[in-house]
């Protein structure tokens, strides 16, 4: 996988977010935060999500919108259940993906972080695609940042927030990336 200008991943479908910021001055990419999403929720499919990220979702289009649809958030990376990959906001800026969070201490996770979605609920697992996508992407990531951590969205945002949640394999994370800092249920 090949890399373009600010951080834009050849082979990813780029559809640029206009939510993003830049990264305070000298801050480098030292965290993965895995999240999970699905609008509506436990729904798959359609373009809604894509929608959300692109500050377009129609609030009239399901019930569940109507309270999400003034946000502004954006992930870096959205990995389909499919297994396609679509990148909404180049990695060496700010996507707004973690909210108010904290990884060992430092709060403020978007300012150091890239956030991969995929496209899940917590009561279900992931695919294998998703999985086959999201292994090279960690690859690729990790060749061009120095990557130190990979957690869920539930260990920076603790009681706020549960995904990726139990389902996702992360007995798997640990074993192909043993010299990465892992949530502590993770690598203890």
């Amino acid at each position: 996988m090949n890399w373009q200008a600010d951080g834009w991943l050849e082979g990813a479908r780029w559809l640029p977010s206009p939510n993003f910021g830049e990264r305070p001055a000298g801050e480098a990419v030292s965290l993965v935060v895995i999240h999970s999403i699905s609008l509506p929720p436990d729904e798959f499919g359609g373009t809604w999500v894509e929608d959300f990220f692109l500050n377009r979702l129609d609030p009239a289009a399901h019930p569940y919108f109507a309270t999400i649809a003034d946000l502004q958030v954006s992930a870096h990376f959205y990995i389909r259940r499919d297994g396609r990959v679509i990148q909404f906001v180049g990695c060496d800026r700010r996507a707004w993906h973690a909210g108010q969070s904290c990884w060992c201490e430092r709060a403020n996770c978007n300012d150091y972080s890239v956030g991969i979605e995929l496209e899940g609920a917590d009561s279900q697992p992931f695919t294998a695609e998703q999985y086959a996508a999201l292994w090279p992407l960690l690859d690729a990531l990790r060749a061009r940042y120095p990557i130190t951590a990979i957690a869920g969205h539930s260990h920076v945002a603790p009681g706020r927030k549960t995904d990726p949640g139990p389902h996702f394999d992360w007995a798997a994370v640990a074993a192909r990336h043993a010299n990465l800092a892992l949530p502590a249920e993770v690598s203890a």
